[in-house]
């Protein structure tokens, strides 16, 4: 239940346990020692795949956040961990001066430094938890395919509706604002009228994510602005009027649609393996301000159409 839960975005930056040791099994002073961050469904998930297995596990404090984003984010490192080592008395707890650390925790991770500071060398593990039993049992070695980084159709899926949630919160305080401006007849908005724009969210945040990897180019604003321009087609063929009007109105769904579902895209990248922080902040400096400026064009239009022309 708590696991669904942050998957919806609720009591997210709670859902961790305390920084410590934690004994799996039975362990002793000659069992492995494996680090992972403090976020609760991470620790969860290890301590799931770990049945059967004897070990130890050093919690740190990442501040409820998962291993690879908190090696991004800086919070996953040396420092933490030989804090921890040391608050914990680790090194009176095992006999050997050994770390299993998880693979995508690398980047945040200097080894040698650790080393230095805690006396504790490195070992890197698999990327998933469920490969652990095997590295262990193979002597801590790990095969190519527990080096490989997959993020499948359904590893997708189950992250959809973090960011949809995000969204829901805009989009409820949208239709109340409409229903104020109905109630209030400074402005008549039809709530037929929204759906393009319900659309354009969903192509951003369910069907970018979900098709990732099948939509042509590597950027992802470009491919939630493709996704996004196909939507717009799609309502300009299906409902363009025939009146004067009707060449302004498409205008203004070819310049808001796109954009939206572009810049709801790259939120994803947050969640997405296929990125680096250098390369979302490349991104952003291009795609945030072309949204914006294609958005705020449409937004314009959109007024004086209803007011002017």
């Amino acid at each position: 239940m708590g696991s669904w839960k942050v998957r919806w975005g609720i009591n997210r930056m709670e859902y961790k346990v305390a920084p410590g040791l934690y004994g799996i099994g039975e362990p002793g002073e000659d069992s492995p020692v494996l680090v992972t961050a403090n976020y609760k469904m991470t620790f969860d998930r290890l301590r799931k795949e770990l049945s059967g297995v004897n070990a130890w596990v050093l919690v740190i404090n990442t501040r409820g956040i998962n291993v690879w984003c908190s090696a991004g984010k800086g919070t996953f490192n040396a420092t933490e961990i030989a804090r921890v080592i040391a608050m914990t008395n680790l090194s009176w707890v095992v006999s050997h001066r050994t770390l299993v650390l998880p693979q995508l925790s690398a980047v945040g991770v200097a080894a040698h430094r650790l080393l230095k500071i805690s006396g504790f060398r490195v070992i890197y593990g698999p990327v998933r938890a469920c490969d652990l039993p095997k590295f262990l049992g193979a002597g801590m070695k790990a095969s190519p395919q527990m080096r490989r980084v997959n993020f499948g159709f359904a590893d997708r899926l189950v992250l959809i509706p973090i960011e949809l949630v995000r969204v829901i919160k805009i989009v409820i305080a949208a239709y109340l604002v409409i229903f104020i401006l109905n109630l209030l007849k400074i402005w008549s908005v039809s709530y037929l009228a929204t759906l393009p724009y319900l659309g354009a969210v969903v192509a951003g945040c369910v069907l970018t994510p979900a098709l990732l990897p099948w939509i042509p180019g590597r950027s992802f604003a470009w491919k939630g602005w493709l996704l996004g321009l196909l939507w717009s087609t799609a309502v300009i063929l299906y409902s363009f009027p025939a009146v004067p009007s009707g060449w302004t109105k498409a205008l203004v769904y070819l310049l808001i649609l796109p954009a939206l579902s572009s810049y709801l895209a790259v939120n994803f990248t947050g969640s997405s393996t296929f990125t680096s922080l250098s390369g979302v902040k490349r991104e952003l400096k291009v795609a945030l301000p072309a949204a914006i400026i294609s958005a705020g064009l449409g937004v314009v239009l959109l007024f004086l159409n209803q007011f002017v022309l």
